[in-house]
């Protein structure tokens, strides 16, 4: 029975096996296409999908079945999938390259559906290449795109999404759907445009024309068209909700319909830590400079024209979690519509406003809490609701004041204050032509004025400031003290009196309201011993203008000015005084003089009958000091400019000179010496001994004796030790080799040349044959074994000399050598 059962089991087992085998080929699908050329179509197994569902390829041995495969363009390829139905455990990626070259791209970006493939999940995707330094644009024909979140879905599930490769890494532009008012973008990177279709829905038909465009510094410029009427559109920085890439700048150009205003607010963002530079928002317009702002300041708001907005990154403390993210609206209002602007003026302490038409005749109807006026006033402390209906921008002038200022030291603020305009005033549609600023200090007490970022400079006349606004600065009772620009070498202004500074754009265009940063720093200190005092830090390389103060007029009777100039290390200064008008006194003198700093004596002084010279060089930091007498003609008046050069010590180059002097000198006595040295030597003869059998011998070196050797017994000595003469033949016992060094101050066998051989001894016959020749090298020939030339033999380390007989120069006989005697040899007397 149980056997029964158990073949029963295994029947059944067999059956499930063979069933389920049979449900997987009738599960296997095979799709047969050919891509369009230039196109790669990449089919990948989703993550869901089981690790037996596979995709193959190819027959015969080239068959090939891969989780993932790649095809290309120009053949008909089939594909077997080994999971049904394929589109649930598959996923499809269609690709083109568009390559941009000189003036031209090689195709556009088309949408085309593969109809085999429209039940799969698809991505298409074109990668753009443009031709450095160029761009290339990237137009959005027919409704145009709208950005979007990147976690938002479309109403036509067609998710568009944009990325830029460049050296720093990839940046999103953004994501987008269909119907919008981003018309076109522009990027100087390889970029990649993607598009996801979900299975089951049809893709839309579209033409996508690219092109070469200009040359942009920015990582890519988004353009829009702003539609007529009422609207507002939303846009989000790169990479949005992920950071900002660093130090990195992004572009949006919006074009403005006529009789429209627009507005900007940030809806939410972000800010870094930054270690270089600040975030900044700038709105750019044709033709005028450049308006910067912080996230945190209002933005402008019923503006007209068309303008560009760029947001501009900081370099980023990467070790801070914080990152830089930007969601903005732009909304546009047709300008026949009332704009309503609250101005609340309660927290602002001496602030007035004043709005007027420039055009009495304007069709500009402006209200007061729906009052009709034709001026508006309002001062700090109130609130009021303000109107504007068909009022052009430029048809309205707005100006501001405000009164900073203490009685007593206490009441005073501490620290700096910042001459500002009110952030309440941004939604005024009309545009800031003037703010001013009242300062007034306690008595005896000075106004300090600093700029905030930077320096000024003085404005003179016919000279423009390069900047967007120009501040003139005068006494509380009129008296003018300077017109200044910033960007120049001037780091502080002290007066002894109640101040006023207005600020005023460099051109009718410009409007004040846009600034975010304070234009000065206010402070209040306490006396002064001069009227005026100017600090000054020139800049290397650029002259600078000093004026006194009211230039071109003259200065106030009995007033005195100072410039406080600071010159840098190893640097001095040039003062040259341009133009001088000197006035005739009535009452004392006017005087002009140069101070060293810390110094009580005067460098360069001068009175109004009195020649000024032309320039003056001075060597380090100074006081520039003048004062005015009490004129009956003429004013006092000095224009002089300030150059810094790079000055040498006199001690220096003294030393230097003696120095160079001493080198070069050394240098000719080391060549004079080398020269002699080596003549000497080339005139010096090779220490050797000469043997001259005629006459006197010769001894090493070219020294010569006082008498003839005849006449000379210093060559005679008594004896002569063993040792000294036969001391070589100890140091080695071989051969002496022919060219090893020579031994010093013992014996050597001579190996010269001789001018005639010696005569025979008594006991040796002379060899027969004649005369030997002469100036023919022939080694020296023991006495006791001469043989017949060409017969000699090699003197061998055991053969001694003791035998030999040394000649007398005199003819006295021969002296045998004494070998026992250990005393030194001695000369005879």
């Amino acid at each position: 029975m149980y056997a029964r059962f158990t073949m029963a089991g295994w029947f059944l087992k067999l059956l499930g096996v063979l069933l389920s085998l049979g449900f997987n080929v009738s599960e296997s699908q095979i799709l047969s296409f050919a891509p369009d050329k230039g196109t790669t179509v990449t089919i990948s197994r989703s993550r869901l999908a089981g690790a037996g569902c596979k995709a193959c390829f190819g027959d015969g041995p080239k068959r090939q079945c891969l989780p993932n495969i790649t095809l290309t363009g120009g053949s008909r390829t089939s594909v077997e999938f080994s999971c049904s139905p394929p589109h649930k455990s598959f996923t499809l990626d269609i690709s083109q390259e568009i390559v941009c070259k000189g003036m031209s791209c090689n195709g556009n970006v088309v949408q085309k559906e593969v109809l085999l493939f429209r039940d799969f999940n698809r991505t298409f995707t074109w990668d753009l290449r443009p031709e450095r330094p160029r761009s290339f644009q990237l137009a959005f024909s027919g409704t145009g795109m709208r950005q979007v979140l990147p976690s938002e879905t479309c109403p036509g599930q067609h998710t568009y999404s944009l990325t830029v490769t460049q050296s720093s890494g990839t940046a999103t532009i953004g994501t987008f759907c269909p119907n919008g008012t981003v018309t076109a973008v522009l990027a100087q990177s390889q970029s990649r445009l993607a598009l996801s279709v979900p299975g089951g829905r049809d893709l839309a038909s579209a033409v996508f024309h690219v092109s070469v465009g200009p040359e942009i510094k920015t990582l890519a410029v988004v353009q829009v068209t702003l539609p007529q009427g009422s609207s507002a559109t939303e846009f989000f920085s790169p990479n949005y909700p992920r950071g900002f890439p660093d130090d990195d700048l992004m572009a949006w150009d919006f074009p403005v319909p006529d009789g429209h205003n627009f507005s900007v607010r940030f809806l939410n963002y972000s800010e870094p830590r930054c270690v270089k530079k600040d975030v900044v928002v700038e709105y750019h317009k044709t033709g005028k400079m450049f308006v910067g702002k912080g996230l945190a300041v209002p933005q402008p708001a019923n503006r007209q024209g068309n303008f560009s907005l760029y947001l501009r990154n900081c370099e980023m403390d990467r070790r801070a979690p914080a990152i830089l993210t930007l969601h903005f609206q732009v909304s546009v209002v047709k300008s026949g519509v009332p704009v309503v602007c609250s101005v609340d003026l309660r927290k602002e302490d001496g602030v007035s406003l004043h709005i007027e038409k420039k055009d009495s005749r304007s069709k500009c109807q402006m209200k007061k809490d729906s009052v009709v006026q034709e001026i508006i006033t309002m001062a700090s402390g109130n609130i009021s609701s303000l109107s504007f209906h068909s009022c052009l921008r430029e048809e309205l002038m707005l100006t501001v004041s405000k009164t900073i200022g203490c009685r007593q030291w206490k009441a005073c603020p501490v620290g700096k204050v910042p001459l500002s305009v009110p952030a309440s005033l941004a939604c005024l549609p009309a545009a800031l032509r003037r703010v001013t600023w009242h300062l007034r200090a306690p008595a005896h007490g000075t106004v300090e004025l600093l700029q905030s970022r930077g320096s000024l400079r003085h404005s003179l006349p016919g000279q423009r400031c390069n900047a967007s606004i120009s501040i003139a600065v005068a006494e509380d009772n009129g008296v003018a003290v300077g017109n200044f620009c910033p960007n120049g070498s001037i780091h502080r202004i002290q007066i002894h009196a109640n101040v006023s500074v207005t600020a005023t754009p460099s051109s009718a265009s410009e409007d004040l309201g846009h600034a975010s940063a304070p234009f000065l720093d206010a402070s209040f200190s306490r006396e002064i011993t001069e009227r005026y005092i100017f600090t000054v830090v020139p800049q290397k390389g650029v002259p600078v203008l000093l004026a006194t103060p009211g230039w071109p007029a003259g200065m106030k009777e009995y007033s005195t000015v100072s410039w406080i100039v600071t010159v840098p290390p190893k640097y001095g200064a040039d003062l040259v005084f341009l133009n001088v008008s000197q006035p005739k006194c009535h009452n004392r003198h006017t005087g002009i003089k140069v101070q060293m700093l810390g110094s009580r004596e005067e460098m360069f002084s001068r009175r109004e009958d009195e020649k000024t010279e032309g320039q003056l060089s001075i060597p380090e930091s100074f006081y520039l000091n003048m004062s005015n007498c009490l004129p009956e003609q003429r004013d006092f008046s000095v224009l002089s400019q300030i150059t810094l050069h790079r000055k040498t010590s006199s001690l220096l180059a003294i030393i230097l000179g003696t120095v160079g002097a001493l080198l070069f000198l050394m240098v000719i006595v080391l060549i004079i010496v080398c020269v002699v040295t080596r003549k000497k030597r080339r005139q010096m003869a090779p220490n050797v001994s000469i043997y001259n059998p005629n006459g006197a011998d010769f001894g090493p070196g070219p020294h010569r004796f006082p008498k003839s050797r005849a006449d000379n017994d210093s060559h005679v000595y008594a004896s002569i030790e063993d040792t000294m003469v036969y001391g070589h033949l100890l140091k080695n016992d071989g051969c002496i080799s022919p060219i090893s060094n020579p031994q010093v101050d013992v014996y050597q066998t001579f190996t010269g040349p001789v001018e005639a051989p010696p005569p025979p001894l008594p006991h040796i016959r002379a060899p027969e044959g004649g005369d030997p020749d002469v100036d023919v090298y022939r080694p020296f020939v023991y006495p006791s074994e001469s043989t017949a030339p060409g017969q000699q033999q090699p003197v061998s380390p055991e053969d001694t000399m003791v035998d030999n007989e040394l000649y007398d120069s005199r003819g006295g006989g021969l002296t045998p050598p004494s070998p026992h005697r250990e005393e030194q040899a001695e000369p005879q007397a």
